[in-house]
């Protein structure tokens, strides 16, 4: 723990009470390692970590990692290198190449916490799979794709056949390639299910209604959309909406519970989305690195479902029964 002199507050002089000099405390320094500080959920994670430090007396700063794996991978090295703080969270880009660069980091003392995917080659695990890493406060993500795509097989259970369209993220990224395997498993099991086709949104609604206009030029009849991200149903309602489909005639559902969705979803054009909590994330992650910056010992595992009060699918009949719920990010 890092001390500091403090000023003197007194002189000791004969007969006079003295004072001893007072010791202060350096406020520790925690650094964000955004994957995109220019994307909306990760702005609310670092929300998140601005209020809980605000409660700590923690100085916070934000790294932008414009969704670029290796200059995520030199912000870690030179964060290390310039010995300016005392942890730092990371959301990463990638979460395999940058495990070398974080194991550097723990074995040079530095607390290093992840948030939203674990770091190592196995996304399934949430044990800490780089040595010294703190805390991670994230989900298996196969856990809510397949929350994701029973929902969609719950929908089709009397449809014969049901077609559906998948948009996921990019299926370069091993997150995102779990999610599309666990959703072909699931509706695998359900013989009148058809994926009619999958197409990539990249987190970005124009890419999204570039993604289902071609899906729909191919195959016109689609009675389900399943998406991952919440921001890939914007374009698709477009497109859907520009091919001739009435709003809410197509079952969707996506994932990250942003407030965008919420209102779609009330407005009956939107099924459901997947609960996602950015904000208490981020604020669990800069917990849990102070913890052990303190000393103290912090939870190797933090799970976001745990952070929430919605379920894990979040419906109309959900938001119905509760009209006072605001999304944790606008989206």
């Amino acid at each position: 723990m890092k001390l500091r002199l403090a000023l003197l507050t007194s002189v000791a002089f004969a007969g006079v009470a003295t004072t001893a000099p007072a010791m202060a405390q350096d406020p520790f320094r925690i650094a964000y390692l955004a994957s995109s500080s220019q994307n909306g959920y990760n702005q609310a994670i670092y929300a998140g970590i601005q209020e809980a430090a605000a409660a700590k007396g923690v100085e916070v700063e934000i790294f932008d990692g414009a969704f670029d794996s290796t200059k995520q991978f030199s912000q870690v090295e030179d964060v290390v290198a310039g010995g300016r703080f005392d942890a730092f969270i990371v959301t990463p880009n990638d979460t395999v190449g940058i495990a070398p660069a974080l194991e550097d980091a723990t074995a040079a003392g530095i607390t290093v916490v992840a948030t939203l995917f674990p770091v190592g080659p196995d996304l399934t695990n949430m044990e800490p799979q780089v040595p010294g890493l703190t805390t991670t406060v994230a989900a298996n993500p196969a856990v809510g794709a397949r929350a994701q795509a029973e929902a969609v097989a719950a929908y089709c259970a009397d449809k014969d056949p049901c077609r559906v369209a998948v948009i996921i993220g990019q299926l370069i990224y091993p997150f995102d390639n779990l999610r599309n395997e666990t959703f072909k498993e699931v509706l695998g099991q359900h013989p009148n299910i058809q994926i009619v086709a999958t197409g990539e949104g990249n987190y970005d609604p124009d890419a999204s209604l570039t993604a289902m206009q071609d899906i729909l030029q191919a195959n016109p009849e689609i009675d389900a959309v399943l998406s991952n991200a919440d921001q890939h149903l914007i374009g698709a309602e477009i497109a859907l909406s520009d091919f001739g489909y009435d709003p809410g005639s197509v079952y969707m559902i996506g994932g990250g519970l942003n407030q965008i969705t919420v209102d779609a979803i009330r407005a009956g054009t939107v099924a459901a989305t997947l609960t996602e909590v950015p904000h208490s994330m981020g604020k669990a992650a800069l917990e849990a690195a102070v913890t052990t910056l303190e000393g103290g010992t912090a939870p190797t595992w933090i799970d976001p479902f745990d952070l929430s009060v919605t379920p894990v699918i979040v419906t109309k009949e959900w938001l119905d029964a509760n009209p006072d719920f605001t999304a944790e990010w606008q989206g």
